[in-house]
């Protein structure tokens, strides 16, 4: 599947999305004016046995003007309640944070799962969210993968196996990466306000039935509110077809993707055969679970017309998609005992410790689709990561202290200053889990600092605000101490602030460039300093820098050294995070054009292209040798 193509698709179905909302909002306007133009003209028989009719320009704008307005604030109203992102959404299904397995091996077996699927593509491990329903689903839900969340059903956790539950998670993965999962929330929030002319009718209704026998207008209120409750539910009933229309398609594609990163078929097949043999199926008994059905792995509802409401294609449809000689049978029995034993790394197998040689074209077509060597891969360094680290990156506490950790100075006075501050200032009961984390030290290695700060940034979602602002600010002394701020330092921040500056403060980058022509100077900035990053190659960085531009075809010149500062390196980037998701292909290949001009990727090099490639909101898988 082409990543940069899949977004711009997701962009587009925002489009269609928008226009039908906009076809079922005049109609409802239509109906609901002839609603009102019946009531008003059934009461005067005289005038319709004449062909007189009561009505006006007027009022048909006055009351055209209300559904809208009606319609419109119930979905802000509706997004606005979910601003929190994938967390809100799985807050509203009742679900539970998990934050660790407490000896459960069903829950290690998913934590796991996530975490090394996350770890291969290079995005923050998602949080997971356990729904208590014994029905076998799933979601991912957000606005971008800062904010994602990935929700379980029990009923998936216990009666799947490794395999299968791998095979699902890649499937909702594939939904984190294509952009569907803000589209997803938008469905929300455009459903409801849609579905607003059914409550009111409701409310009109139990309120005309309260008032029966004690006032003469009793009998209008439930005309009124039986109007209302037909005009609703006929819009819900549109509404269903547009959560259809924009939905089954991407299914498809997304079992298709669980393919791909897993490169194996079997075990999303295995998962759909084992919920076809399931007696509890999958539909969810939580009242909310409707308004996301969408978002569900399988269909979460019942429908009364299932072939043309359904939000997802038949189950033996997709079986047959990925094995096309599937005889009908599905799964039933018992699972074989859980058993998630990871393979540990060989000696320094896993990390970033050497320089490397990577092809600028697999490394591009890797974006969003990491393959089974990448999933191997991460499986191995989460078994080869000190189990002292692990654990520190899972509790909100220690998390920070992890983070503090990889900041701190070589130098003996300047680290002596650091933690004295982080004494004086750190929240409390995180400089002790620092004085643990010290005692640790010798354990890491830099290249185990991308995967704990993956493991880490969904721990530090549950921070508060004012903790956040305090990390920040602590931060910021840290880098600064020295008098100067090193790359990977920058690195961390930037990754730090991108993500949870997404959950805390809703920052989500927008497309406001279409040309790579209109991010000349960003492209520039960025372009030069990956042609300075190798301070030892045997390449001059304006020979890097000529190798990388003449990629974008546009006139780029090197910026020089001393101009760049990380305010205007913060800038570059989130300009080119901005940037139209077909142009950004060619930007990240200039970006690995460059740091390939040796021949060679440093440790800080790989560093920096992950860095860049996700700020840009394009996860690169780590480099596998």
């Amino acid at each position: 599947m082409d990543f940069f193509e899949s977004q711009n698709k997701a962009r587009k179905k925002t489009t269609l999305l928008l226009f039908l909302f906009t076809l079922a909002v005049l109609s409802l306007v239509a109906l609901t004016n002839l609603l009102v133009f019946a009531l008003i003209n059934m009461q005067d028989t005289a005038g319709l046995a004449t062909g007189r009719y009561h009505y006006s320009v007027e009022i048909f704008l006055m009351i055209g003007a209300g559904v809208i307005s009606l319609i419109i604030l119930a979905s802000l109203f509706k997004l606005y309640s979910l601003k929190g992102g994938g967390r809100a959404v799985a807050e509203m299904l009742g679900g539970e944070l998990l934050v660790d397995a407490g000896g459960d091996l069903n829950r290690k077996k998913l934590l796991n799962v996530v975490e090394e699927m996350a770890i291969a593509s290079g995005t923050p491990v998602p949080p997971v969210y356990l729904i208590r329903e014994s029905a076998i689903n799933a979601f991912a839900a957000g606005y971008s993968p800062s904010d994602a969340v990935i929700g379980v059903t029990e009923g998936a956790m216990n009666n799947l196996t490794r395999d299968e539950l791998q095979g699902v998670i890649a499937h909702e993965f594939s939904h984190i990466f294509n952009g569907d999962m803000r589209l997803n929330i938008r469905l929300i929030g455009v459903l409801y306000g849609i579905l607003m002319l059914a409550l009111i009718g409701r409310i009109l209704l139990q309120s005309g039935a309260h008032r029966a026998g004690r006032r003469n207008n009793s009998g209008s209120i439930v005309a009124i509110a039986v109007g209302l409750l037909a005009i609703g539910y006929l819009g819900q009933f549109f509404g269903n077809l547009i959560k259809a229309a924009v939905s089954r398609q991407r299914e498809y594609l997304a079992d298709a993707s669980a393919v791909q990163f897993t490169r194996n078929p079997a075990s999303i097949a295995n998962a759909l055969k084992r919920i076809g043999g399931y007696r509890e199926g999958t539909v969810l008994k939580h009242p909310e679970s409707e308004e996301i059905s969408h978002a569900f792995f399988c269909e979460a509802v019942s429908f009364s017309f299932a072939g043309l409401m359904a939000t997802h294609p038949p189950l033996a449809k997709r079986i047959r998609r990925i094995e096309p000689g599937w005889q009908g049978d599905y799964l039933e029995g018992p699972l074989p005992a859980p058993d998630d034993n990871l393979e540990p790394a060989t000696g320094a197998m896993g990390f970033a410790a050497a320089d490397v040689s990577i092809d600028p074209e697999k490394t591009i077509d890797n974006i969003g689709n990491p393959d089974d060597g990448q999933v191997g891969y991460a499986r191995k360094v989460i078994g080869a990561l000190p189990p002292t680290l692990t654990e520190a990156a899972r509790v909100p506490y220690s998390a920070r202290s992890l983070v503090y950790l990889m900041i701190l100075d070589q130098d003996k006075a300047v680290r002596e200053q650091q933690i004295e501050h982080l004494r004086q200032a750190a929240d409390l009961g995180v400089f002790e889990e620092l004085e643990k984390l010290l005692r640790a030290e010798p354990e890491f290695q830099p290249g185990m600092r991308l995967p704990l700060l993956e493991m880490a940034l969904p721990t530090l979602h549950q921070l508060s605000y004012e903790q956040y602002r305090l990390f920040l600010s602590n931060l910021d002394v840290l880098i600064r101490a020295d008098g100067r701020i090193g790359l990977s330092e920058w690195a961390v921040r930037k990754l730090v602030t991108k993500h949870l500056g997404e959950v805390f403060e809703g920052r989500h980058s927008k497309v406001k460039f279409n040309r790579l022509s209109q991010v000349k100077a960003p492209a520039a900035t960025l372009l030069s300093l990956l042609a300075y990053a190798d301070r030892h190659a045997d390449i001059t960085p304006q020979k890097a820098f000529e190798l990388g531009a003449v990629e974008l075809d546009i006139d780029l010149q090197l910026v020089d050294k001393q101009s760049l500062g990380f305010t205007r390196l913060n800038d570059a980037l989130d300009a080119l995070a901005a940037l139209h998701p077909l142009r950004k292909p060619k930007l990240l290949k200039a970006c690995v054009r460059t740091v390939t001009a040796d021949g060679v990727v440093s440790v800080l090099e790989q560093e920096l292209l992950r860095m860049i490639a996700d700020t840009l909101e394009c996860p690169m898988p780590p480099v596998v040798t």
